[in-house]
């Protein structure tokens, strides 16, 4: 199983996590990945459903079995989608944490996104926007389902670049995610509209904006030009005018996965997950990929020995 690559989905019996189970499953298939399942059983994860239910007091042993249950139930979904290699464990904690503590062990995590401001809603969507901001590795975060139409298969992907490093690490996940998927591929820069106090530390205070336009395109071109190379990528490159949080949220709804860096230019020292990670992983309408910077694209894929089943 040298150099075979896994995705680890983190589960909680819920139909949110059930999509987030088949986003993974047709993922996986793309590449041989494995796909190793887990559930926490701490209060604050596995539970909450039960919490809304008035079921506060559960003891570790109700909590672990119901943990496995949800479990065998991603395990059998996804090899009834005909994943070949699938395994699964449950592990004591917080869900955020766990998965954190294993982001160094795998290629990818997919969670899934719940909505409508629910108790439980708050308790698990803690998963979804914490996790991003500590992982090793890229994370996927499905939304809830709103409509008909799967997530999946992935047909056109859109990329967030600004000319930080975290953003050239995340456009170059998107290629390789948009090769993989035989997807288009969308490079997007935004151009602020205005000046002012709460603008982003690298604009100017007055500004030629056909100058500044000339500048970004010709930092997007360089940019794809090295990230790209002679790769064969199905790419169209846009700076437009916007703030890119709402830009990106607006491609949301005509692509099927949108990618980001943990944190791009502008950010404050120290600060994990940007505004516009926040943003874009908050208000999208398709699942988000949140790439960490420290991976590079010359490091080496880890070795895994995967032994929780």
């Amino acid at each position: 199983m040298a150099g075979q690559k896994v995705i680890l989905v983190g589960v909680d019996g819920s139909a949110e996590a059930n999509t987030a189970v088949d986003w993974a499953a047709a993922r996986a298939k793309l590449d041989n990945s494995l796909v190793h399942v887990v559930c926490t059983y701490a209060l604050a994860s596995y539970s909450a459903a039960a919490l809304d239910s008035g079921y506060a007091a559960l003891d570790d042993e109700a909590l672990q079995q119901g943990a496995q249950r949800a479990v065998d139930g991603a395990v059998e979904r996804l090899r009834n989608q005909g994943v070949e290699e699938v395994t699964g464990s449950t592990e004591p904690g917080d869900a955020a944490g766990v998965l954190v503590q294993m982001s160094s062990e795998v290629d990818m995590i997919v969670v899934g996104s719940r909505g409508g401001g629910g108790f439980a809603d708050r308790l698990l969507g803690t998963v979804s926007s914490a996790l991003p901001a500590h992982s090793k590795c890229p994370v996927v975060v499905v939304p809830k389902h709103t409509s008909g139409s799967p997530f999946w298969p992935i047909e056109r992907i859109v990329v967030g670049v600004d000319g930080s490093e975290v953003a050239h690490v995340a456009f170059e996940k998107a290629v390789q995610e948009a090769i993989l998927w035989d997807a288009k591929l969308d490079a997007v820069a935004a151009v602020p509209m205005a000046t002012g106090a709460g603008m982003l530390a690298w604009l100017p205070a007055t500004i030629d904006r056909d100058a500044l336009y000339k500048e970004m395109e010709g930092e997007l071109a360089d940019a794809t030009a090295e990230v790209v190379g002679d790769r064969d990528v199905k790419l169209k490159q846009h700076v437009i005018d916007g703030a890119p949080a709402q830009l990106l949220t607006e491609f949301s709804t005509a692509v099927d996965l949108v990618v980001v860096g943990t944190r791009g230019r502008g950010g404050f020292k120290g600060l994990l997950l940007g505004s516009t990670s926040q943003t874009v992983l908050s208000h999208s309408t398709c699942p988000v990929m949140v790439v960490p910077s420290e991976r590079r694209k010359e490091a080496p894929s880890p070795t895994h020995s995967w032994e929780r089943a």
